[in-house]
């Protein structure tokens, strides 16, 4: 079972009013309880998988989340030069590795290949976002402790 198959998954018991589901494929075990009000899951357990974060070039300005603060668009120039580093997963965005931890990255920082960016917690599991590129952290998408979506732009860096 994949990643988008559970995020589906955890969609459909959301939406259906189920309180409780149970599946076992092979080695994978998930139970997922929904409060009946809220209708927010409750994963107890998922066999975690690798993850590795989505890279694309920008064409355009990134969208923010809509908690950030609102800050100036950068010219769509300017933005095309820089690699956005997107969310491989739906969950909880943690720019540190503990409250009283200091951030992973901070805008200016150098990164190299296989530095740790953030943390996404997806179904009660940290999983660390490694870069893939090497570069200078040019923007910090989102806030920190927001949700995040898959696909999302979580930051744009400067590979030169």
């Amino acid at each position: 079972m994949d990643l988008k198959e559970i995020q589906n998954l955890i969609k459909f018991v959301s939406n259906s009013g189920v309180a409780e589901v149970k599946l076992e494929t092979g080695d994978v075990k998930i139970t997922i309880r929904t409060t009946l009000e809220g209708n927010t899951p409750d994963i107890t357990y998922v066999q975690p998988a690798p993850v590795a974060p989505v890279i694309s070039q920008v064409a355009a300005p990134a969208p923010a989340a809509p908690a950030a603060p609102a800050t100036p668009a950068a010219p769509a120039a300017d933005d095309a030069k820089y690699i956005t580093i997107k969310s491989p997963m739906i969950g909880t965005f943690y720019r540190k590795p503990a409250p009283d931890k200091s951030p992973f990255v901070e805008v200016g920082s150098t990164i190299g290949k296989g530095d740790v960016l953030c943390v996404v917690e997806a179904m009660k599991l940290f999983n660390e976002i490694e870069s893939e590129v090497s570069g200078k952290i040019v923007k910090i998408l989102v806030d920190d402790m927001s949700p995040v979506e898959f696909d999302q732009p979580l930051f744009l860096v400067d590979p030169s």
